[in-house]
């Protein structure tokens, strides 16, 4: 998938090798993969990160807008995770941990360019390519990307959450570390530009 590319497995423990067949990390639940991960088991890392990859590149592809940013920001949110992995105190779904780990990649990319060229939000709803799509858009869908594209970055990313990933504000005030009032805030402000903007397209 073109989400893993140039993402290198960090090196396993001595003693990862030695797990039993019974173990294996792709059989086992995500709170048991969580605590071997933490106890320095790459294998079951990468268990965990296959699992949500798809999740967490779709984030960064409506995020960033561009693909090639989408798979940088999420090769190096999961090496960010794999490192902090430690810190992972299940106070949230693991899930939304990652959410906020790819999330802070994310908004740090946006923060080292501009302006953001989200000129291609509708690639955002497929990981993998899909020239037919492309090629069917309307000036319609063509005009909510761009709209989109001209949100402020914490605005865009809560709407992306709520709206795209259908997450709930708690769990966008866990990723985004804002209040779950300043989440419903950002996306109520979202939701009223976007309506304006697309208000000839009704």
């Amino acid at each position: 998938m073109a989400a893993t590319r140039g993402w290198a497995e960090p090196p396993p423990p001595p003693d990862a090798s030695a797990a039993r067949p019974d173990q294996r990390p792709a059989e086992l639940d995500e709170q048991t993969l969580v605590v071997r991960a933490q106890e320095g088991d790459a294998r079951s890392f990468e268990v965990l990160a296959r699992r949500h990859q798809a999740a967490l590149y779709r984030v960064a592809v409506r995020v960033l807008g561009d693909r090639g940013e989408a798979e940088d920001a999420l090769q190096e949110a999961l090496l960010d995770a794999w490192r902090r992995i430690g810190a992972f105190r299940a106070e949230s779904a693991f899930s939304t941990w990652m959410y906020r780990v790819v999330t802070n990649r994310c908004m740090a990319m946006l923060r080292n360019r501009r302006p953001v060229p989200v000129d291609r939000m509708d690639d955002a709803a497929a990981v993998a390519d899909s020239p037919e799509r492309t090629a069917e858009l309307d000036a319609g869908m063509v005009a909510l990307g761009q709209a989109v594209a001209g949100l402020r970055d914490e605005l865009r990313v809560c709407w992306v959450l709520r709206e795209l990933e259908g997450l709930g504000y708690t769990d966008i005030a866990h990723i985004t570390g804002a209040s779950e009032d300043a989440v419903r805030g950002r996306i109520h402000r979202a939701r009223v530009q976007l309506a304006e903007v697309m208000r000839p397209w009704r």
